[in-house]
C-alpha cells in the first residue's frame, strides 16, 4: 500500500531538467502529474512574473552599470514604484541620510527595498528605524536580490518601492 496525503495517493515521480534530475512526492493528479507517466519535465528559464501587466515598471535586467526597466535603461541610483521612476542621489549605502528617505516616504509604499550595491551593506540603525516608525517596512539586500524582490511584490500588485544603488 502506498502512503497517502489526507487520502490521496501519493506517488514518486521523476523530474528531468538538462540532464539534472531529482525525485519528488506528489498526490496522484496533481494538475496531471503522475497520472500517465513517472516522469515529468519542466524548462529551465521558466518565467515567474507577468512583466506585461500594462503600464507598470518591471525590472527586466540589472548589471553593475545599468538597470533595465521596461525598455528604459537606467545608468544612475534610482527609485522603482510600479507607476514611477525618480533618480535617486545618494552614492552610498553608508551615506545615506534621512532626507534621501523623504521621495521614499513620500511615495507611502507599505515596503521598501533598499539594494545596497554589488555586496549587502546596512545603513546606519536610526536610518532603518525612521522607515519602520512610520509603519513602512523595508528589507536590504544587494541590488541583484532588490530587483527580483521588488519584480515578485509589484506583480502581487504590492505597494512596493526599490531604492537601488548601483
Amino acid at each position: 500500500m502506498r502512503p497517502s496525503i489526507d487520502g490521496d495517493e501519493v506517488v514518486s515521480v521523476r523530474l528531468v531538467s538538462e540532464g539534472r534530475s531529482g525525485r519528488t512526492r506528489v498526490r496522484q493528479g496533481d494538475r496531471g502529474i503522475a497520472t500517465h507517466s513517472n516522469e515529468v519535465r519542466y524548462r529551465n528559464g521558466m518565467k515567474l512574473t507577468d512583466d506585461t501587466q500594462a503600464g507598470t515598471n518591471f525590472i527586466r535586467a540589472y548589471d553593475a552599470g545599468a538597470i533595465l526597466v521596461g525598455e528604459r535603461a537606467l545608468h544612475t541610483n534610482c527609485i522603482v514604484t510600479a507607476d514611477q521612476i525618480i533618480e535617486w542621489p545618494v552614492r552610498t549605502i553608508g551615506a545615506l541620510t534621512l532626507a534621501d528617505l523623504e521621495p521614499i516616504i513620500a511615495l507611502e509604499p507599505e515596503i521598501v527595498i533598499l539594494g545596497s550595491g554589488a555586496t549587502q551593506e546596512f545603513p546606519d540603525a536610526s536610518i532603518l528605524g525612521a522607515v519602520l516608525s512610520r509603519g513602512i517596512g523595508c528589507e536590504v539586500m544587494n541590488t541583484g536580490a532588490a530587483c527580483r524582490t521588488y519584480n515578485v511584490l509589484v506583480a502581487e500588485d504590492r505597494r512596493v518601492a526599490a531604492a537601488l544603488i548601483l
